[in-house]
Formats: structure tokens, C-alpha cells, sequence
């Protein structure tokens, strides 16, 4: 389970970032806790702000890390690949001329809750136009005070420091060693536990961006795995969409066979009852409306993340999704028997009805707002004060106020007077 991402000098966060995954002593909701570890972790961060106030540069920060850990073997060594998979800087803060030629960071602090001794992992990395500049790995078991290094290295000071590995891996980490490439990359290549695991942890991890009109299109191509082949699968499926729409009663799949198996493409049909009762009429499947489609595309990362308790994190969740099934999709996370390995849930989303629908904990709903210099700030109402150095209590219309402007996050709203005669 994620505890805490920290980032630094990411698109328009200038500033050291934390998005904290842990409960605060505020008293509602309890039910929402999940104790491990020593820690009490919470399910939801619902990220709200205005249009460019930083929302999505959060989720893509994240996104950033998650694809660097998984692909930074690519851009070490071979030029060829070099062009091909292209290493790429992450954006920096651009109007700074401190910043913009600075490294950018990204940490997290997560917890094996698979393992009785609930370790909890603290990895972190930092990179400029060069490559990595520093990154290492820390880990501290439940009942240790301190945590222990595994490892770290640092360009600028050309140090290496492998005290958490036996001679013999540490030799192959160091030969192999290249300055674009992560060493939890590289180790999990080379098949060392600790580094796996790590690897691994990102890899439970699944992120939609419902906001790119051609990652829309990807995702909605995808179709649940053996959904064309198991009826069992495509029953689950079904059950899933009836929840929010009921007019659907079955699937048809048509295969379009190619050279190879691993070639096939499939044609998905839904069907219907007929109005009069009388038989059925199949449609194909991207005649239904786009909240539908969204469900269905949804639904792989859905079931995995339940599955291995992993994250699920979805830029612009209410887009095309009416604010009740945004409620009972959020619901899903905080039902300990639907949620029984605790997976996590972060979004973004314009749609404040959630912050009026006795849903969310204070310290699950964050704000988004960018300053007149063009830096944003992120912030949990949990944290927030009013002008007059007050916190806001948990009986407030969390809505009305956050509409109003009490807790920022909002746009500066003019009328369109460029179209005034």
C-alpha cells in the first residue's frame, strides 16, 4: 500500500510535493482505515482544482516515476535503443532559471502488507538532462526504530554505496551499471529479490487518463483478458456493467482470425431485449454510450488492482460518468469486503457533488491551486486553515464552501466579455 509520493521540480510544482496516503487524527469514517504496518493508510485521495491548476501534473508525476522504474533499462548503453525508447527528462518547473536546470524528484514510501512483517519501503530516484543523479532504497520493519539502506548512489559525488548486497551482486549491479538506468531496474533484470520486489510493486500499479483523447481511444479498444474466449469471464463483465445498466443482457464475439492465434481481433457485440419482448438485437459494442464504454474499458484494471491490492489512478474519473456511479465507483475502494486486499484509489475529477455526499474523509479529499507566479500547491482539506487560522470542521458543506472559493483550488471566473459588441 502507498503511504506517501514526494516530488520536486515536476511540470508546475516547483516546490517539494507530498500527496499522503495516511489518516490523520480527524474522527469520521473510521471504517476507512487500513491499519499496517504500524501505519493507518487510507484507500481514496480524490484530487479536485481548477482547469491548469495542477491536477493532472500530480497524477503525471506519479505516472513519470512508475515509467521510468519500468523502462529505464531502454535508455542505458545501446544507442540504437537509445533512439528507439528515448530517455526522457522529466519537465521541470520552466519558469525558474534555477529550476529548469535542476534534477526533478520523485519518492514514495509504500508497505509489503503481503508479508507478516509489514516492512515498510522508502525508494526514491532523481534525474536531470544527464540521467539519474541520486536514488536509493531504504526499508524499516515494524518494530525497528530506524530504517536500514539497501542502497544508494549519487553522480555528483560519484558514490555507490551496495551495503544491503552480497559481493557477487554487487559486482554484476556495477558492471551493468549505466547513468540512465534505475539499479531497481537493472536488478530486477538481473533477478535480485530485493529490486524485484520493488519493480514489482510498481507493476501492481495501473494508471487511466481519460483526459487524452488518444489514450481514450487505447483504452477503449482493450477488452478483459479471455473475455473473448470464457462465457464465465464475459457473465462477470456483464454483472459488472448491470450494476449502473441493466438494457444490456448479454455479449456476442466474432473473431476475426489473422495469420497467427496471437493475430486474432474480435468484434464485440452487445445485446439487447427487443422492446416487445419478442427476441434480442446484438449492436456492436461502441454503438453504446460513452459512461458505458468507460465502465467496460475500466473494468481489466478494476478487477486486477482488487485482485493483488494494488493502485488504480484515473485522471478526469467523472468525465462522461454521472456523479451517483462516480459515488458507487469510489464505493468500491471503501468496502473492505469488495476491497479485501486493500487496493487504493486516486483520481482527479471537476465533480464537487462528491464533496457534498457524506462520502469522503477529510484527509481523502485534496485541492489543487495554482499561485499567480505559476507554481501550484497541493493540500488535503484535513490540513487546511481558513483565514483566520481556523481548520475546517467536519460538519461544513464541503461543496457549497468549495464552490464559494473558502478553500481555493477554483478558477478566477470572468465573463467572456471579448464577445461583447
Amino acid at each position: 500500500m502507498l503511504l506517501q509520493f514526494n516530488f520536486k521540480n515536476y511540470k508546475s510544482f516547483r516546490d517539494d510535493t507530498t500527496l499522503d496516503m495516511t489518516a490523520t487524527k480527524i474522527s469520521e469514517y473510521d471504517k476507512h482505515i487500513i491499519k499496517s504496518g504500524g501505519e493507518q493508510v487510507l484507500p481514496i485521495a480524490a484530487i479536485f482544482g481548477a482547469n491548469a491548476s495542477g491536477k493532472s501534473n500530480v497524477i503525471e508525476a506519479f505516472r513519470y516515476m512508475h515509467e521510468y522504474v519500468m523502462n529505464s533499462l531502454n535508455y542505458g548503453g545501446d544507442t540504437s535503443k537509445k533512439e528507439k525508447d528515448g530517455f526522457v527528462r522529466p519537465t521541470p518547473f520552466l519558469f525558474d532559471n534555477h529550476a529548469k536546470d535542476a534534477e526533478s524528484v520523485f519518492e514514495i514510501y509504500f508497505i509489503d502488507s503481503s508479508d507478516s512483517k509489514e516492512k515498510t519501503y522508502n525508494y526514491g530516484f532523481s534525474i536531470d538532462i544527464n540521467g539519474v543523479v541520486e536514488e536509493w532504497l531504504n526499508v524499516k520493519s515494524k518494530t525497528a526504530k530506524e530504517a536500514s539502506r539497501i542502497f544508494y548512489r549519487n553522480r555528483k559525488t560519484d558514490e555507490l554505496d551496495l551495503t544491503g548486497f552480497t559481493n557477487k551482486v554487487k559486482d554484476n549491479l556495477m558492471i551493468a551499471l549505466e547513468k540512465e538506468t534505475l539499479l531497481v531496474s537493472l536488478g530486477a533484470k538481473l533477478k535480485v529479490e530485493k529490486l524485484k520486489f520493488v519493480r514489482d510493486w510498481f507493476m501492481n500499479n495501473e494508471f487511466a487518463n481519460f483526459g487524452q483523447p488518444v489514450e481514450n481511444f487505447f483504452l477503449s479498444q482493450l477488452i478483459p483478458e479471455d473475455f473473448a474466449t470464457d462465457e464465465k469471464v464475459r457473465k462477470k463483465v456483464l454483472k459488472y456493467l448491470s450494476s449502473f445498466d441493466e438494457s444490456i443482457i448479454g455479449f456476442k464475439v466474432e473473431t476475426i482470425k489473422g495469420e497467427k492465434e496471437e493475430d486474432n481481433q474480435f468484434k464485440i457485440f452487445a445485446v439487447h431485449q427487443m422492446v416487445d419482448g419478442n427476441g434480442v438485437a446484438s449492436i456492436p459494442f461502441q454503438y453504446e454510450s460513452a459512461g458505458t464504454l468507460k465502465m467496460f474499458a475500466l473494468y481489466p484494471w478494476v478487477e486486477e488492482v482488487l485482485s493483488i491490492g494494488g493502485i488504480l489512478v484515473v485522471d478526469e474519473l467523472n468525465a462522461k460518468l454521472h456523479p451517483l456511479l462516480v459515488r458507487v465507483f469510489t464505493q468500491t475502494f471503501l468496502n473492505k469486503e469488495l476491497n479485501p486486499n486493500n487496493a487504493q484509489l486516486i483520481f482527479t475529477t471537476h465533480d464537487s457533488w462528491q464533496l457534498n455526499a457524506n462520502l469522503l474523509r477529510r484527509d481523502e479529499i485534496w485541492f489543487t491551486e495554482k499561485q499567480p507566479n505559476g507554481i501550484s500547491q497541493l493540500y488535503s482539506l484535513a490540513d487546511f486553515v481558513d483565514e483566520d487560522g481556523v481548520k475546517i470542521r467536519k460538519d461544513e458543506n464541503y461543496e457549497k464552501n468549495y464552490l464559494l472559493g473558502k478553500y481555493g483550488a477554483i478558477p478566477t471566473i470572468k465573463y467572456f466579455d471579448l464577445f461583447k459588441e
